[in-house]
């Protein structure tokens, strides 16, 4: 299965690990994640409800769809890759009837509809730009936050399609060019930036202040505009772009701390106030 496009989507209060599939044009959702919404339950619990479940149906002789889950590797509340049993919606569907639980159809609606957004906004990006608006509204961010977050994804996206055509390949090369930057700017790494607000699997740009996300974003368009000047190719032209970058944000950075006495980099974030239980 291609691994591509790994998104988080929430159910109540349950995160759900989801990976669209480019080739088969669907959605695929981790098992336990599901089972633990629609039990009520912390991932452990939830892990071995599912691991019970499935030699029953098996012994039951369960259609093979049901019980042979793909498997991929998702992010865990400790930031390692593991490996998850994941199934479509129609595999779902089938999953569900075997789990009394009064969320059976309040969930089945949820996967109904967020199991073909992607299709949706395939062929209407703009359905996914106001997605996002509305999601964020929702969590009770200002107008004007959500409007820098999304000019900041703008600038982010013009930096990245550079480095894509300037030889910097996988996902490794983008997060360490991204990391270069950030710690240039911020003087902090972005595991440190996100340590430092509490998060674990969370976004740091969806849990950074206006003035964090001003100052991410003039760095990265800082550096593309100095990569493009140079034409820089593959990681080491790149690097050399990207502390320059960072660099100018940071003096900049620091002027705005000197002049208003306010610092940039803070450990504020936008989690509940209650502890959510995150799923691994």
């Amino acid at each position: 299965m291609a691994n591509n496009d790994k998104a988080l989507a929430v159910f109540e209060n349950f995160e759900i690990r989801r990976h669209y599939d480019e080739k088969a044009e669907k959605w695929y959702f981790s098992v336990v994640d599901i089972i633990a919404a629609l039990i009520c339950k912390d991932y452990q619990t939830s892990r071995n409800y599912w691991k019970v479940l499935k030699n029953r149906l098996k012994s039951e002789g369960a259609n093979e769809t049901v019980t042979n889950c793909n498997q991929l590797k998702f992010t865990a509340e400790d930031g390692k890759q593991r490996a998850t049993d994941v199934a479509d919606v129609e595999t779902i569907f089938r999953l569900i009837q075997s789990v009394p639980s009064p969320k059976a159809e309040p969930i089945k609606l949820w996967l109904a509809k967020v199991g073909y957004e992607r299709l949706e906004e395939t062929v209407n990006p703009e359905i996914s730009i106001n997605r996002a608006r509305e999601n964020y509204k929702a969590h009770g961010r200002s107008e004007k936050w959500i409007q820098q977050r999304m000019t900041g994804q703008e600038t982010r996206n013009k930096l990245t399609d550079y480095w894509k055509s300037a030889d910097i390949k996988g996902k490794d090369e983008f997060a360490a060019l991204t990391d270069i930057i950030h710690r240039e700017w911020s003087d902090l790494t972005v595991k440190q930036h996100k340590q430092l607000k509490g998060l674990k699997t969370q976004n740091l740009r969806d849990h950074m202040s206006e003035a964090e996300l001003i100052f991410t974003a003039l760095a990265e368009l800082t550096t593309r505009n100095i990569a493009e000047n140079k034409k820089a190719k593959g990681m080491k032209e790149n690097k050399v772009a990207g502390k320059e970058g960072g660099k100018l944000a940071k003096r900049a950075r620091q002027d705005y701390e000197k002049n208003t006495g306010q610092k940039v980099v803070t450990g504020n974030n936008f989690l509940p106030s209650k502890k959510k239980e995150f799923l691994k």
